[in-house]
């Protein structure tokens, strides 16, 4: 996958490799030791039923998807669900 800015990530839409709108990119984690990114937390799509989606959820109810689950990004960011 080519290099991409972390700006240019910023509220991107998030989706499913089904075609599910899963929500908006929040922001990225990453490890400090290693350097390492971790997980995109996602703001859900509203419409969304939890149970439609295999994600860890956080106190604010964003989705902890891991940076492994990430297809592509073009106009969204696709990860596998």
């Amino acid at each position: 996958m080519a290099d991409i800015l972390a700006e240019n990530l910023s509220g991107k839409a998030v989706m499913g490799s089904d075609g599910t709108e899963l929500g908006m990119l929040y922001n990225i984690t990453m490890d400090l030791k290693t350097g390492s990114l971790s997980d995109l937390l996602v703001t859900p799509n509203e419409e969304l039923a939890p149970a439609q989606v295999p994600f860890d959820r956080d106190e604010s109810g964003r989705f902890h998807v891991p940076v492994s689950s990430v297809q592509a990004v073009k106009d969204y960011i696709v990860v596998r669900t």
